[in-house]
């Protein structure tokens, strides 16, 4: 159960697998004996130096190169190898029709040529072995990952524990906490008509860009956003990045960095994310890129800029250093974000805007969420400086060489208990947040800087 991503406490991330230990079972009683789990292919050599699924790709394809594609066990090779961890569950199965074991995985990934015939090994906790017949068809592949397939995994782990041994059956299937449209609009302050029409927009385009002043929560929106689309707080179907004007298209697809041997073709974030959302179709995958239009798109993006519209998903083009047909899955969102009170870039391309909706997001001081977390505060002083903030906000909207898109949003008040929202904690925002903000923005009229910084240190008290 490793710890939270993306800055979210309380998420899980322990998968569950379906395992074949080789055809009809048979090295079922030696891998149980010994506490671990392997699979073959020892012709692949270690796995461990694979950096990506392409490279197992080539692995597999040069040392079995009559088999065909073998996509099944380039994606088994792959997660045995990269994505399964200590904690993860694993159900052994024999043939398509039983269940024969249930096992907690100890160790990483080993490649050891002892076990000739399945070199490559993981420990394994076995906790249960025995014949449990299951009506359903089983899949044929080698590993599975069946983490999604919540009725089966709750069915299994139910035919394990009974009512008399200390397992909470709900805890143990319950590996993505739920995360639902109302959760959603719990936490963020929208109101449902404005949700539904950026879900929409999210399906049928594919690509948003959440656009707004500074603090109206846009990283925030984004997460949840993908969460609550996905239906769980799934974070390993969630990447966040960052543009910045150094970031290109190596770091985003591919590219060749220095290596011991001179140099090595890498693939960047963009394209291992979607290699992994292709090998599950069945589910929702979110990119969510920070500060979109600090980057230089077309450089970042290359070729691929293209086939992020919705119309061209699944389409393959060749991709520039591997020469690889490459494409992305319709399954793949993207949410762009970007500060509309960032002067210091212009404006962004019409390739850019053809291809995302825009999401307009204005500070939400006069929502019903806002006002009962407010009341909930029950601080007079933090009512009086957000009432400063909200004529602040009209005179930066008045203001010609504004406007809206720089009014102060409401995130840099969220979060607060009442036994944090202290005096401190807000004179904090006001002196170094706000005040250092607005010298920014008038910073040839320091006159009207000092009366807002009065205004809001007035409110203090």
């Amino acid at each position: 159960m490793q710890a939270a991503a993306l800055g979210d406490d309380g998420v899980q991330t322990v998968r569950y697998w379906l395992y074949a230990p080789g055809e009809r079972a048979w090295m079922w009683d030696a891998f149980r004996e010994r506490g671990v789990m392997g699979l073959a292919w020892g012709d692949l050599g270690d796995l461990a130096a694979c950096a990506s699924k392409h490279d197992v790709q080539q692995r597999m394809l040069e040392a079995f190169p009559s088999d065909g594609s073998q996509r099944n066990d380039i994606l088994a090779a792959w997660q045995f190898a990269k994505e399964m961890k200590p904690g993860d569950v694993v159900f052994v199965k024999k043939g398509r029709s039983e269940i024969i074991g249930r096992g907690v995985v100890t160790g990483e990934y080993v490649y050891d040529e002892e076990w000739t015939q399945f070199p490559h090994i993981r420990k394994v906790d076995w906790t249960h072995t025995g014949q449990w017949p299951i009506d359903e068809q089983l899949p044929m592949k080698t590993l599975t990952d069946v983490t999604y397939k919540q009725v089966f995994v709750t069915l299994m782990e139910s035919s394990f524990f009974d009512s008399e041994e200390a397992v909470a059956i709900e805890e143990l299937t319950a590996v993505f906490p739920e995360y639902s449209a109302e959760e959603f609009l719990k936490v963020v302050y929208m109101d449902r008509d404005q949700y539904n029409a950026i879900v929409g927009l999210l399906k049928t385009k594919k690509n948003i860009i959440l656009q707004g002043a500074p603090g109206v929560g846009k990283t925030f929106v984004a997460k949840r956003l993908a969460y609550s689309m996905m239906g769980v707080k799934d974070v390993s179907r969630v990447k966040l990045v960052q543009f910045h004007q150094s970031y290109s298209y190596e770091d985003f697809i591919e590219g060749y960095r220095p290596s011991g041997a001179g140099f090595e073709l890498v693939k960047g974030a963009f394209y291992s994310f979607c290699k992994k959302a292709a090998d599950d179709e069945e589910n929702d995958y979110f990119f969510i890129i920070d500060e979109i239009n600090r980057g230089n798109l077309s450089k970042i993006f290359g070729e691929l800029f293209m086939l992020i519209e919705n119309d061209k998903r699944g389409n393959e083009l060749q991709l520039l250093y591997s020469r690889e047909l490459f494409s992305v899955p319709a399954n793949v969102h993207i949410i762009g974000m970007m500060n509309t009170a960032d002067r210091s870039l212009a404006m962004l391309d019409y390739a850019l805007r053809r291809r995302f909706a825009f999401v307009e997001l204005c500070p939400a001081f006069e929502s019903d969420g806002f006002s009962e977390y407010c009341d909930g505060l029950r601080n007079e002083v933090f009512e009086a400086l957000v009432g400063e903030v909200k004529s602040l906000n009209c005179a930066i909207a008045e203001d010609e060489s504004l406007g809206e898109g720089f009014c102060i949003g409401h995130s840099y008040f969220c979060n607060m208990k009442p036994e944090t929202c202290t005096g401190a904690a807000l004179a904090s925002i006001v002196e170094y947040e706000l005040i250092p903000m607005l010298k920014e923005y008038w910073f040839d009229e320091s006159k009207k800087v000092q009366d807002w910084e009065r205004r809001l240190r007035k409110a203090l008290h």
